[in-house]
């Protein structure tokens, strides 16, 4: 396994806007080239004469909205007579997004972080494919991520902006004092959560308020003690939920959650954690926490008000292999998905999708991308370096499965499993029981 030692990149914190700005961004039928086929074609030679407007609706505020503008900027270098309008419905994208489309007004294109939901619009019929840029994505991408973003055959989505969350960061200083660094395996990874624990620190941070967190690290665990083959069969519910394959894994994950003692907080204060604070907990010094299993978002959570800085004060280390396990990478991502098909949108699309359109947002911060044609050099610092080829060069990369699942099961607060795995945190010892329940409610949501 291949060490990886990061140094500090801060992500702009996503920022929920109105709904009112819905109107804003979509709706514009002006393409001003005339409107090609919903269904797509081959792939296609973009001239740089085309005209006409796309509107393009994201989650992206802040930094990382003028970020995506400069992108923009730089598209329209080469298309000058297209405007690009950009909305930020923050957190409240899906929502917002699925009232355009109820309402027969979606906008040209929207960046969505659940391909679950990407899924449910292709099913009713509201997305048109991408076919035409089949060819620039299955150059620029890896097989896991074109297969990711096909559906029945035909081109839907390609994940413009990605994240690791194969990554576990850590307080520099608690590991010195401690004696250890960072593991090389599962077995070495206990070993100096105990080491860790006797030197007066405890091993572990955990967000047990944010239950979202600990689907993040079943399905770490999962993957590589299971496979991709089993992942996939799992993320479509092709297999259950009582599965011996999720007893195991469950078992795995209670290695951590059963060692109470190791815990900031123990058991009853990790499920009042919500992530930030878990973060701060390890990104302090004197450490309340040594280490912290989350994404390469997480030195961005608490960039503003902690002293720390990268590989002195905190550092990162690759989620560890499991037995046999390869270089495997959980990850998320905000996918590009079109609901219209113009020239202008075409145009776009292809942009986004080449090395060129990925580089001028990798050259600010902030940003990973899997497309594997952009160069490490085009990133501003070694910890996004290294984060950003872990997702673009990966031997098997898996879209978070809690994303994969439909909302009810995967992705609600208080209920489906993010409940049932805080409730795990509260007795790890009930494996049976929390591989039924997780089967029971997942029955329901997948029907």
């Amino acid at each position: 396994m291949t060490r990886h030692r990061f140094r500090f990149s801060a992500l702009a914190a996503l920022l929920v806007l109105a709904l009112a700005v819905l109107a804003a961004g979509c709706g514009d039928d002006d393409d001003g080239g005339g409107s090609t086929t919903s269904g797509g074609g081959g792939a296609s030679t973009q001239a740089t004469d085309v005209r006409g407007s796309v509107s393009v609706i994201g989650i992206w505020t802040g930094d990382e909205q003028r970020s995506f503008q400069a992108v923009i900027d730089k598209f329209n270098e080469t298309y000058p007579d297209v405007t690009v309008r950009y909305t930020s419905a923050g957190d409240n994208l899906p929502t917002v997004v699925g009232t355009a489309v109820e309402g027969g007004n979606p906008p040209d294109i929207a960046t969505i972080a659940q391909p679950g939901l990407i899924r449910d619009f292709q099913r009713r019929g509201a997305l048109r494919p991408m076919d035409y840029a089949s060819d620039t994505i299955s150059a620029n991408y890896a097989p896991d991520f074109v297969r990711l973003g096909t559906i029945d055959g035909r081109l839907y989505s390609f994940v413009f902006k990605g994240a690791n969350k194969s990554t576990v960061w850590y307080n520099v200083e608690a590991f010195r004092n401690a004696g250890v660094d960072d593991p090389d395996d599962w077995a070495e990874f206990l070993r100096n959560a105990r080491t860790l624990g006797a030197s007066g620190v405890p091993a572990y941070s955990i967000a047990g308020a944010d239950g979202w967190t600990l689907t993040d690290l079943f399905e770490n665990i999962y993957l590589r003690q299971a496979g991709p083959e089993k992942y996939d069969q799992l993320s479509e519910h092709r297999i259950p939920w009582t599965d011996p394959s999720v007893r195991a894994a469950l078992r795995t994950m209670a290695e951590v959650l059963g060692d109470r003692a190791n815990i900031v907080g123990g058991t009853q204060g990790a499920l009042q954690t919500e992530f930030p604070a878990s973060v701060e907990n390890v990104f302090v010094n004197p450490a309340r926490g040594a280490q912290v299993i989350e994404g390469d978002f997480v030195p961005g959570v608490v960039a503003e008000s902690t002293r720390l800085r990268a590989e002195t004060g905190f550092n990162v280390y690759s989620f560890p292999e499991i037995g046999d396990s390869e270089d495997y990478v959980v990850g998320g991502g905000d996918s590009i998905t079109t609901f219209r098909d113009t020239p202008a949108v075409r145009a776009f699309v292809e942009f986004l999708a080449s090395p060129e359109g990925a580089t001028v947002w990798a050259e600010r911060g902030g940003f990973s991308s899997p497309n594997r044609s952009v160069s490490e050099d085009a990133y501003p610092d070694e910890i996004t370096q290294e984060v950003a080829t872990a997702i673009a060069e990966a031997r098997t990369f898996r879209f978070d499965m809690s994303d994969l699942a439909p909302a009810a099961f995967g992705g609600t607060p208080s209920q489906g499993e993010w409940k049932i795995l805080q409730d795990f945190l509260a007795d790890p010892s009930d494996i049976d029981g929390t591989a039924q329940a997780l089967e029971n409610a997942a029955a329901r949501a997948y029907k």
